[in-house]
């Protein structure tokens, strides 16, 4: 990991804790300050296990949410998730804290808390099973990407989104915002339209996807899509 992509992470964790204070209007929300700790925590930990273990897909993951030989619909996709992935750590502020809208459960913040971190270690499952794991959509010939089916893989055939979804769920509970959590299907909506264009490029692109997704009924989550 050079001295750059150590700086782009470090302003990224930034941005989202400059954001979520200066939404809230206050320093004093200790589920903002639990959030970001387990945010660092996790980014430490995985990027310190992809160093060691997969430097192919660490150096994949630091690339930007934009590269070549990208999909363009995935770049138009991803400009749009960015807005409303920032819009919504914003709300989420400004309802738990400057407009004190939200009263949620002790309880639930602590299930918040306890989500997030297993969100991080699905996701590192995930990228144990898979180098090809990419923040974009594109086809990897480059690194000789081939169809994976262990792990994860077994049960779900987008482990990494399934994570997300955990991961998600835990973000509002932790930071006590309803109107947060009330957003979260619009969050889980872009996942599933990225998902049909993913599956869509996979197929078109990848040998073996359409075998691979004959035997692997579910999308997202097991038993229901």
């Amino acid at each position: 990991m050079t001295w750059a992509n150590t700086i782009k992470s470090a302003f990224w964790l930034a941005f989202i804790g400059v954001l979520l204070f200066w939404s809230a209007g206050t320093l004093d929300w200790p589920g903002a300050w639990i959030f970001l700790a387990e945010m660092i925590a996790g980014t430490v930990v995985t990027v310190a296990w992809l160093a060691q273990h997969d430097p192919g897909l660490l150096s994949e993951r630091l690339s930007g949410p934009y590269q070549k030989g990208q999909v363009l619909w995935d770049k138009v996709f991803m400009s749009v998730l960015i807005v409303v992935w920032y819009g919504w750590l914003a709300l989420m502020g400004l309802d738990a804290k400057r407009w004190g809208t939200s009263h949620m459960p002790s309880w639930l913040n602590d299930a918040g808390a306890v989500l997030i971190p297993i969100g991080f270690l699905a996701v590192l499952w995930t990228f144990r099973e898979n180098s090809f794991a990419a923040p974009v959509i594109k086809i990897q010939e480059e690194r000789g990407q081939k169809v994976i089916d262990t792990g994860p893989y077994r049960i779900v055939r987008h482990p990494m989104y399934a994570s997300a979804l955990v991961y998600m769920l835990g973000m509002p509970l932790l930071l006590g915002s309803w109107m947060g959590l009330a957003a979260l299907p619009v969050i889980v909506a872009f996942l599933i339209i990225r998902i049909f264009i993913e599956e869509s490029t996979l197929r078109k692109g990848l040998p073996g996807y359409d075998d691979y997704a004959a035997r692997v009924r579910y999308r997202l989550l097991p038993g229901v899509w």
